[in-house]
């Protein structure tokens, strides 16, 4: 055995062939729970623990006491090994050790009733993950353990069941209805609900993915919202020789005679075999290209067509 400075104490065992080192927490006002976990786990492992709990009518031996009581010193404050010193015994000494940070029976009992109306408070909130949860039940048992009592397995497993979000309800009623929560472990229903917390976690990840495209595909198109179509020119007609829209044809208001002018040039360029005159009738041009036509007539058209009010 060595010492393992102010952090605890370094306690090694075994042959020259396997040796285990175990470090033994140092006892403080704030850890006793973890302290006394530690500890007693150290001592079994060593075959040690018989000299705290020995079996009844059995004779502890000598040298396992002391081995016990060495252990224990070692990872003690100087206040408490001074008080606890006194004792021949391991068991006496660990005792000792339990009251003083514990209390006595009277006290245990008030503890052990603050522990359960905890326990029955205790709710898991909507940010707070599975294993979060779960550790702070555990660490609810632990402090039972330490004083004297035990909470059975159907009580972790019902509690953590009947605390979760309601994001947890469908997996809840499915360990419910298919499983014997009589006999469930508690790691178990930590297992099933982490699970199911993983999968919910990465659906909520595939959503927040299928969001961000969606919103990216809406700010690709400001064009499309300023002028109805990016196929479409600032005065509505179509690219690439689609003419339909506003500016075409004989349109009525201001701008007229300008509408007019571009049917022209474009009636310029068409094959005019099959189109007939409104005005004479015949083959082979459109009515303001008809040489019978009067011009003062043509002029006095595109006069009235400039003089009518806009539409608003």
């Amino acid at each position: 055995m060595a010492d393992g400075g102010s952090g605890g104490a370094m306690v090694t065992t075994g042959n020259q062939s396997n040796n285990i080192s175990l470090q033994c927490p140092k006892l403080t006002t704030t850890n006793y729970t973890s302290w006394s976990i530690m500890v007693e786990t150290i001592l079994r492992a060593y075959g040690l623990w018989g000299a705290i709990d020995p079996v009844t009518g059995a004779a502890v031996d000598e040298k396992k006491n002391y081995q016990t009581k060495a252990i224990i010193f070692q990872s003690l404050p100087e206040d408490v090994l001074l008080q606890v010193a006194k004792h021949k015994n391991a068991k006496d000494v660990w005792e000792a050790i339990r009251v003083r940070y514990l209390g006595a029976d009277r006290v245990q009992k008030a503890r052990l009733q603050t522990l359960r109306s905890e326990l029955e408070m205790l709710r898991m909130k909507e940010n707070e993950t599975v294993d979060e949860f779960a550790g702070k039940i555990s660490g609810i048992e632990a402090k039972f353990k330490n004083l004297g009592s035990t909470l059975e397995e159907v009580v972790l497993v019902r509690k953590l069941l009947n605390s979760v979000p309601k994001k947890y309800l469908q997996i809840v009623a499915s360990i419910e209805q298919y499983s014997d929560i009589e006999t469930m472990l508690f790691e178990e229903a930590v297992g099933r609900l982490k699970a199911f917390e993983e999968r919910v976690r990465m659906q909520d990840a595939n959503d927040d993915e299928g969001q961000g495209k969606l919103l990216l595909s809406r700010d690709d198109g400001p064009e499309k919202s300023r002028y109805g179509d990016t196929n479409r020119d600032q005065f509505g007609r179509g690219r690439g020789g689609d003419n339909r829209g506003r500016g075409q044809g004989y349109g009525r208001g201001r701008g007229g005679r300008f509408q007019t002018n571009d049917r022209k040039e474009q009636g310029m360029n068409r094959d005019k075999r099959h189109i007939k005159c409104y005005n004479c009738q015949e083959y082979g041009h459109y009515a303001y290209e008809c040489p019978k036509q009067d011009p003062k007539e043509e002029i006095a058209n595109l006069t009235i067509e400039d003089d009518e009010p806009a539409l608003l």
